[in-house]
């Protein structure tokens, strides 16, 4: 079969009707899009997107996986909550539905993305996977490569944005002898609840939010879990006095340095969490936010895991030297007999793997230029939640790339819609 292309090129540049005269152009099934192409079908994506149907702007989302925020519906466990106050975590133009609680669960935030995505008309192309984006300078326009169902097509865009987001590959470490290791070996993002670990030895590594969350969550299926605490991490109470430690901090840079604020802080967790060294939890010696500044690196809220440390229910142990059967060494010497592993180790971005040039992304697959100027880079590409500040820093970049697009859009189709068919070679064998 023989694939049309129907689009509205009155804005494009003439340059492109020689571009789709190449051979190469042909060679695959083309679709021309009288808009943005937006990479990723999560919060980030979903938030340009709505921007984007609000100027009358048309657009094409793409996404690998068959749903929209396949991370929060894929890859996480069954008793996650949102770690910030609701009102935190909201997408541009749409708020929570009033009766939902402070901290939203997982299936909340699901159906709240859902309803947005109704919200907004927004119909992504899923099991579409991009495998390369480059920008043609011949035509100055971006072509960007897909396979779906053994079918590749090409999109031919003025303008890219990037919404992958962070943590769209999981971070699994090599570890000497982890292949000798005859028990369960998983990473985090294939962890949905502790009860398959009911009366097992879980070495849990990492100790991050996620680290400190599955370890909660294996004690409350009768799981006995050590957690590796490689280096020192910040750990803060979900709420001091009533109010969010989030929101608290959020007012307090309104009116301190961060420096200030971060040693105030410090000094209520020492007053609500007590000391942490003697039970083998060691702070940085910078403080929190500027840390998470410098480094990306993510203070713990505490939700409980805390208490289990205290009382033993959670062990903290040492680095890991090696696996071996039915165990693992540690750093100190010291041998653990296990069962299992879970390895909440993280996520990176995958930007590098297929954007081709850009000089927007560092080879970590993260905006050059830092916050709040990283949005933007050149020729039409434009990043969206790779802020290191969750939902609200991506829902801020968000609304700057769809009104900065809407608003060259729209002052150049003013005038009428004329459109053309082009015919593709290659057939979709599906």
């Amino acid at each position: 079969m023989h694939c049309a292309c129907y689009n509205n090129l009155d804005h494009l540049p003439t340059m492109v009707h020689h571009a789709l005269e190449h051979e190469e152009l042909f060679s695959r099934r083309c679709i021309l899009v009288n808009g943005p192409v937006i990479v990723g079908a999560g919060p980030s994506g979903l938030s340009v997107g709505a921007g984007l149907h609000q100027q009358g702007v048309p657009f094409v989302i793409l996404d690998r996986a068959d749903c929209i925020a396949s991370l929060w519906q894929n890859k996480t466990y069954d008793r996650l909550k949102l770690h910030l106050p609701k009102q935190f975590c909201q997408l541009p133009y749409f708020p929570f539905p009033p009766n939902f609680p402070e901290y939203p669960s997982k299936n909340q935030f699901i159906d709240y993305l859902e309803t947005y995505a109704k919200k907004f008309e927004i119909s992504p192309r899923f099991n579409e996977s991009v495998q390369s984006a480059k920008y043609d300078e011949t035509c100055g326009l971006w072509r960007v490569r897909t396979v779906t169902y053994n079918c590749e097509i090409e999109y031919i865009c003025r303008w890219l944005v990037v919404a992958t987001g962070e943590n769209a590959e999981k971070v699994v470490p090599v570890f000497e002898g982890l292949e000798e290791f005859d028990g369960t070996v998983m990473h985090a993002c294939d962890y949905r609840s502790g009860e398959p670990f009911g009366g097992k030895r879980v070495l849990v590594v990492g100790c991050g939010n996620s680290g400190m969350e599955v370890s909660l969550d294996l004690c409350h299926h009768n799981a006995f879990p050590s957690m590796v605490m490689r280096s020192s991490v910040h750990i803060l109470p979900r709420e001091i006095g009533g109010k969010s430690t989030f929101e608290l901090a959020t007012s307090l840079l309104k009116w301190l340095p961060i420096k200030v604020v971060d040693k105030i802080l410090l000094v209520l967790a020492r007053y609500t969490l007590g000391n942490l060294e003697k039970y083998g939890i060691k702070r940085p010696s910078k403080g929190p936010l500027h840390l998470k500044n410098i480094k990306g690196k993510t203070p713990v809220l505490d939700i409980g895991a805390l208490q289990k440390i205290k009382s033993g229910k959670i062990q903290i142990v040492p680095g890991i030297k090696k696996f071996s059967r039915g165990r693992v060494e540690l750093v100190n010497g010291e041998n653990l007999e296990i069962d299992s592993v879970i390895l909440a180790t993280g996520y990176c971005s995958n930007v590098p793997s297929w954007l081709k040039d850009d000089g927007m992304f560092s080879k970590d697959g993260l905006p050059i230029r830092p916050f709040p100027e990283g949005w933007k880079g050149k020729a039409g590409v434009y990043s969206v939640g790779f802020t290191g500040r969750g939902l609200s820093g991506a829902s801020l970049d968000a609304i700057k790339v769809a009104q900065d697009i809407g608003k060259i859009w729209n002052k150049e189709t003013k005038q009428p819609n004329h459109y053309v068919t082009l015919s593709c070679d290659r057939k979709c064998n599906k």
